[in-house]
């Protein structure tokens, strides 16, 4: 039993270590060129700052930056939240009936045509400037993979398990809690992790559109200002905030599901 247990603490240090260390290099490796270069070169600054000039500059606006990584965070978390319930419950609905699925579909996807930048305005004057509007336009921004993807997955329901519900005289909501929306389950985490990405960037650009300023800003405020004074390694540093925050919504919600479809989906089997 403890060879076991060895082997198979061995087995997962070995396959944890083969899947980090690769990009890692990559990532040193990279880095390590990106600074030699610019110093060789000599480049300016405020053109394209070296690594050492990025971390300065975290260094130096610490505060400032985990308050507006904190602020998109909670923006983009709200946003994502949203679109996940009305994305699945809209779904729903929309699978129930292929007459109201072929009636309100084509809206969601004009809704989904139409540039955010568009209808900000719209949103800002309803909404008000500030948290409100920004969610929803994370909101809007991930709404649309995550119904597309769920009523694809509830449409997707082998036929001949769908006939046997229909033999036992199952409803049409007893079809869809017991049968289809577990099918449907890959599909939907699917477009989670398609919207959860998409939320971070809907909330930095609701900060453009509708965000406030201040102590409170978020990223997209922080990005707009350190633009604006010419602070190109702390606009860097923001920048690789927005890209790991989004990262880490994936890999969360990736983790979620292969919790969810590890022992019964292909998919996260063989991962």
């Amino acid at each position: 039993m403890v060879r076991r247990s060895v082997g198979s603490g061995s087995h997962v240090w070995g396959k944890m270590v083969s899947r980090v260390v690769p990009p890692l290099s990559v990532f040193v490796f990279v880095v390590f060129v990106w600074e030699m270069v610019l110093r060789l070169t000599g480049t300016p600054e405020y053109l394209l700052p070296k690594p050492s000039d990025i971390v300065q500059a975290v260094s130096q606006n610490g505060h400032n930056l985990v308050v507006s990584v904190s602020t998109t965070i909670m923006e983009a978390v709200l946003g994502f939240a949203l679109s996940a319930i009305l994305g699945v419950a809209v779904a729903i609905l929309l699978a129930l009936s292929k007459t109201v699925e072929r009636s309100v579909y084509p809206y969601a996807i004009i809704l989904q045509t139409i540039p955010i930048v568009a209808i900000a305005p719209i949103i800002v004057i309803w909404f008000g400037a500030g948290m409100n509007a920004i969610v929803i336009i994370a909101f809007l921004i991930s709404f649309f993979p995550i119904l597309s993807n769920t009523l694809i997955g509830l449409n997707s329901t082998e036929q001949n398990m769908k006939n046997l519900f229909y033999l036992y005289n199952a409803t049409k909501m007893q079809t869809i809690w017991r049968l289809r929306l577990p099918a449907a389950l890959p599909y939907i985490l699917a477009g989670f992790k398609i919207s959860c990405s998409l939320s971070v960037v809907g909330a930095i650009v609701g900060e453009y559109i509708a965000g406030i300023g201040g102590l409170n800003g978020g990223l997209g405020y922080a990005i707009t200002v350190a633009a604006t004074r010419m602070q190109t390694a702390y606009l860097f540093a923001c920048g690789l905030s927005a890209a790991v925050v989004g990262i880490v919504f994936f890999l969360l919600i990736n983790a979620l599901s292969n919790r969810l479809l590890r022992s019964w989906h292909d998919s996260a089997i063989a991962g």
